[in-house]
């Protein structure tokens, strides 16, 4: 792994701890109480968000890298 990457890794990982730290703020600000049980529920959806969205991204980076996004046929073309 390189630098840039493992700067890259720990920079979202303290952007995210950064929002959360948001949220809870905000919430408790407004007089907003949540048991464990609703954070564990708020992390898991957040968790399954970034997950999806990773997985659409890679999927689309994906297909662009392996020619599943080429036109075949010339007449396809416009113009």
């Amino acid at each position: 792994m390189t630098r840039t990457t493992l700067f890259a890794i720990i920079t979202a990982l303290g952007v995210l701890v950064l929002a959360g730290a948001g949220v809870y703020m905000m919430w408790s600000q407004l007089g907003v109480t949540m048991s464990v049980h609703g954070w564990i529920a708020y992390g898991l959806g957040a968790l399954a968000s970034i997950a999806l969205s990773v997985g659409l991204f890679w999927l689309v980076f994906h297909s662009s890298r392996s020619g599943q996004d080429d036109i075949d046929r010339p007449e396809d073309l416009d113009g």
